[in-house]
């Protein structure tokens, strides 16, 4: 009786009474004790509104059916694909909706319908790779931001890819602390380049220059990356280093030379074939004919032999690095002992020495930061003497 007084009275009611009649109806369905006959009445009722004139109605439903896992699917369902006023709540609550209807809505649907479904909480590895695919950048940053969101390695990679260049999506990946080495990596690259590219367009560097130093830059971040990753991470980032062609001989003497053996024992280990263990085992023996085949597998030039050989002899010398700090920076007494040997030695080709001269500049700089950041440190702790005499 009382639907059928409902659907009478609202063919003629102003649309405001309308949607707070509906809602009343709809919060009746989900907690009220009706009867079968009644619940199917109502059921009617409310379908029938999906079709009202004003977005209003169909509003006052989303919201009361858009968290319950009792709302009618068909209505729920309906509500979802509606405009966004109406449909927002569902796509970011519902619980009824699945996974392939999701996938579908983001490949269609408005930044604000992509925003929505990106803030869902458990969103499934499936539909967060539909918005890493097809998403707007402000979904991307939603679902960088969710941290119930399962994104898959390549999920992340695809995000980079397509709006790594954005300062915002940027700093929203590099705070996250479980994000995947090879994608950090990924975002140091993208902003080295947009980097370059800004100082070449505005005259400031040539383009020579500016992707000189855009490499170095890489390089170091890739060192001070690889100081952070173990396991899977690292050999990750190996692979993602050989993919994009950044593993070169270049980077793996820096990583030697910054005592970093576990980048140094992945990187021959993914060039050469062979299993990480015997990598391992190669390295410590202090044989020059079995370092020297391991570097020749590789796939490494023989004029830089020497380099590595000298290298890990002053690494066995002075022990390796164990702190992340460490394993980041160039090690000055290590690069000193290479570049004095290989100066000597006729088979050095130039461009090695040339490297070899640019680690050496680099290391002595960052001892020179260091030490006057250790005075600073201590002069901020030390009372100067008249403080002590005004005390």
């Amino acid at each position: 009786m009382i639907v059928r007084q409902f659907i009478s009275w609202i063919r003629t009611a102003p649309a405001g009474e309308r949607a707070e009649a509906t809602r009343s109806l709809a919060r009746a369905w989900l907690i009220s004790d009706l009867t079968d006959e009644d619940r199917a009445a109502a059921e009617g009722a409310l379908l029938m509104q999906l079709d009202d004139a004003s977005p209003l109605v169909r509003q006052a439903m989303a919201e009361v059916f858009a968290r319950s896992t009792e709302a009618p699917a068909a209505i729920v369902q309906a509500l979802s694909l509606d405009q966004p006023s109406v449909a927002l709540p569902v796509l970011e609550h519902s619980p009824l909706l699945i996974d392939a209807d999701l996938v579908d809505i983001v490949a269609t649907g408005s930044d604000e319908i992509q925003c929505a479904i990106a803030r869902r909480i458990n969103l499934p590895a499936s539909v967060c790779a539909a918005i890493a695919e097809v998403g707007t950048a402000a979904a991307a940053l939603e679902l960088i931001e969710n941290a119930y969101a399962e994104l898959a390695p390549f999920s992340w990679d695809r995000i980079v890819e397509r709006h790594g260049h954005l300062a915002a999506i940027r700093e929203s990946m590099l705070v996250l602390e479980d994000l995947p080495a090879a994608t950090r990596l990924a975002l140091v690259a993208k902003l080295s380049d947009t980097l370059a590219q800004f100082v070449v367009a505005r005259n400031w560097l040539s383009e020579d220059r500016a992707g000189r130093i855009a490499s170095e830059a890489r390089e170091r971040s890739t060192v001070n990356i690889a100081a952070r990753s173990r396991g899977d991470d690292m050999r990750g980032l190996v692979l993602h280093l050989r993919a994009t062609g950044q593993l070169t001989a270049g980077l793996i003497l820096r990583a030697l030379l910054s005592g970093n053996l576990e980048l140094f024992d992945h990187a021959l280990s993914e060039l050469s074939g062979l299993p990480l263990a015997r990598v391992s085992a190669l390295l410590h023996d202090r044989g020059r004919a079995s370092l020297e085949a391991l570097l020749r597998r590789a796939g490494l030039p023989e004029s830089t032999f020497a380099a590595f050989r000298v290298a890990l002899e002053v690494c066995h010398e002075t022990g390796f690095v164990d702190t992340l700090g460490g394993a980041a920076r160039l090690r000055r007494r290590m690069v000193e002992r290479v570049l004095t040997h290989c100066e000597t030695d006729p088979l050095a080709a130039e461009p090695l020495l040339i490297l070899l001269r640019r680690f050496a500049t680099e290391s002595a700089r960052e001892e020179a930061r260091l030490f006057c950041d250790g005075l600073l440190a201590e002069d901020e702790i030390a009372p100067m003497p008249d403080e002590l005499i005004a005390a």
